[in-house]
């Protein structure tokens, strides 16, 4: 929760109400253990009551540290929602904050982003670049792009792109490596992709693109496996693996020569799960926001697989 000037105690108290430890508290707001001990007495000391019971094992909230513990959250809440409202109001109707995670920033916003602003030159755009899920409602950010199921509290989401996985690797591979002309031949190379799931859904990996080939023999132990979608294209753009990519990601650099697809076969993303545009319902009809829904909606259905 960003800091407000004069609740220093309030964010000591609530932290530890929730997390029920001093030392959990203060590794949370960046403090010592000692600090958050001090707030919470000087709290107590100005309410009159006791917060918690404390033994050398455990510690709670007395009935009355319940009853402020609730009553604190509501009042940081409302505090955090205004200073965003008040952050915004500031800095006027013509500047759009935009957050969107690094990839997708630099392989496909940014690529395209001079067309917005020869579109709309009255609109002046600032990034926060972040794989950290902004919360539009608290943070000084107006809009976001974000990769999930389009279903946030309170907030709009409009589909950008239907996702598609499909093999990449650099030109030389094809030129000195081990060759390309049917899917089993890629039993020959380094393969690469990511590991990722949610809500039962698996992100395509080379099991997933082989059995779609049509091969069910493939032994994926020899996989490399990434965290991220960025490693593994690196891997393909400066080694020599093949790897599994969202088109969407890789369409520049498929374009510009810097990958091939060695086969057109591609793997569809869970439809519900893909790239979507995210601003607060309560700021659905705010000039800025709708200028840029429709020029990113519009550069979207250019992206073809």
């Amino acid at each position: 929760m960003p800091h407000i000037p004069g609740t220093r105690a309030l964010q000591a108290f609530e932290a530890a109400g929730r997390h029920l430890s001093f030392t959990r508290a203060a590794n949370e707001l960046h403090l010592t253990p000692a600090a958050i001990s001090h707030q919470i007495k000087e709290f107590e000391d100005q309410v009159g009551v006791e917060l918690f019971h404390r033994t050398s094992r455990t510690m709670r909230l007395t009935e009355a540290g319940e009853v402020l513990h609730v009553a604190t959250i509501e009042a940081l809440t409302g505090l955090t929602r205004a200073v965003s409202r008040a952050q915004k109001m500031a800095r006027g109707t013509s500047l759009l904050k935009v957050t969107a995670d690094a990839q997708f920033a630099s392989k496909w916003l940014m690529r395209r982003v001079d067309g917005f602003r020869k579109a709309c030159p009255d609109i002046e755009l600032r990034f926060d670049i972040s794989y950290e899920v902004r919360d539009l409602e608290h943070e000084d950010v107006d809009i976001a792009i974000r990769f999930g199921t389009g279903k946030y509290p309170r907030l709009c989401a409009d589909r950008l792109f239907e996702n598609v996985i499909i093999p990449v690797c650099r030109p030389r591979l094809l030129e000195s490596g081990p060759p390309l002309k049917e899917p089993r031949d890629l039993f020959k190379h380094t393969l690469a992709h990511i590991e990722w799931s949610r809500r039962g859904v698996t992100w395509p990996n080379w099991r997933m693109w082989m059995a779609a080939a049509g091969i069910d023999d493939f032994d994926d132990s020899r996989t490399i496996v990434f965290g991220t979608s960025t490693d593994a294209l690196q891997a393909a753009i400066d080694g020599d693996a093949v790897a599994l990519a969202d088109f969407t990601i890789v369409a520049n650099d498929l374009s510009e020569g810097r990958l091939v697809r060695p086969f057109q076969l591609g793997i569809k993303m869970a439809p519900e799960f893909a790239y979507f545009l995210v601003y607060p319902e309560s700021m659905a009809e705010d000039p800025r926001i709708v200028a840029f829904r429709t020029w990113i909606i519009d550069e979207a259905s250019k992206t073809h697989v």
